[in-house]
């Protein structure tokens, strides 16, 4: 589930300047050395609202990103993970889980 303003940040650019310039291509054509990093968000995932993902993260199954978190580094399966940076606080075990058949209000 992925929640309101829930931002997915892939693009990047190099820190150094001399490699931020544009470049020229033997063509004559322009290019720069902006590039974007992977995001992957496996199954049964809850990112709350305004959570930002940053590019080149993998964030693990069964996990749950608290409101205004901010993911910048991966995030093991099954854990609850909140803050900017995000970091893990715990992990989801089987008590967490609702007993099949049962509803919450």
């Amino acid at each position: 589930m992925i929640g309101p303003n829930v931002t997915l940040a892939t693009p990047m650019h190099p820190l150094l300047p001399e490699e931020r310039n544009i470049r020229m291509r033997e063509d004559g054509s322009f290019y720069n050395l902006e590039y974007a990093k992977p995001i992957t968000i496996k199954d049964n995932c809850w990112l709350a609202s305004n959570v930002v993902v940053c590019g080149g993260v993998t964030i693990g199954e069964g996990c749950v990103i608290g409101a205004g978190s901010v993911v910048t580094k991966d995030i093991t399966p099954y854990s609850l993970a909140v803050g900017n940076p995000c970091r893990v606080i715990r992990k989801i075990t089987e008590k967490d889980h609702m007993p099949d058949g049962i509803e919450k209000n």
